[in-house]
């Protein structure tokens, strides 16, 4: 099984954790569906233009066919009149592909294999702070070594002060395991994550 080094709020290791090998088991070759799909369902899709058919009025001719020297025109709602219709507009519709669990479980896990394997995924025993300061997070992500980069940070349970104080720091990310996303986890250059929140995933989707 994979080991990683498990440090506490101060950067020390402590000790190592051993990463079930189901949880990081096989490649994946949906990993771009399945963000394309993660992404796609963040769109509600309800975007519409009204087609001339739709606009209110040009019910009738404005005016007769010939002898006013005038172009010929059939309805003030046509798409070249000011008010007219919109042609080849948006209009509502279902942005959501279809990915399986079994695909996006596969995905996360190649996903994190990735993270364990570059040594991005960085376990601590725990996660906590005495207030919400956002010097506190600055020192504790200082102290792992991770100032630069965008950093994704996995809790196990909500922890208000944890979130109030990281949000303020640009490129850090806070979520709940495993309440994450894939385009969420890739682009991070660090991962961190406490003991439970590892053990949290393990559950999911070790299975």
């Amino acid at each position: 099984m994979p080991k990683v080094n498990v440090y506490d709020l101060q950067g020390k290791p402590v000790g190592e954790y051993e990463v079930s090998e189901k949880l990081l088991a096989g490649k994946n070759t949906t990993l771009h569906r399945t963000v394309v799909a993660q992404l796609a369902h963040l769109r509600q899709g309800t975007h519409d233009t009204l087609t001339r058919g739709e606009v209110r009025g040009g019910g009738r001719k404005p005016w007769p066919q010939k002898h006013t020297g005038r172009a010929r025109q059939g309805s003030i709602r046509a798409p070249h009149w000011r008010h007219g219709g919109v042609v080849h507009g948006p209009t509502p519709r279902d942005y959501n592909p279809i990915v399986n669990k079994k695909e996006r479980r596969a995905a996360i896990r190649a996903a994190l294999a990735d993270k364990i394997e570059s040594g991005a995924l960085r376990v601590v025993e725990d996660l906590q702070f005495p207030e919400i300061k956002t010097k506190h997070a600055a020192a504790f992500l200082k102290a792992l070594g991770v100032e630069n980069g965008r950093v994704l940070i996995l809790l196990h349970e909500p922890n208000e002060v944890v979130y109030k104080s990281f949000r303020n720091l640009p490129n850090v990310l806070v979520r709940i395991a495993p309440a994450f996303a894939l385009h969420e986890l890739i682009p991070a250059r660090t991962v961190i994550a406490t003991r439970a929140a590892v053990q949290k995933m393990e559950e999911v989707w070790a299975r």
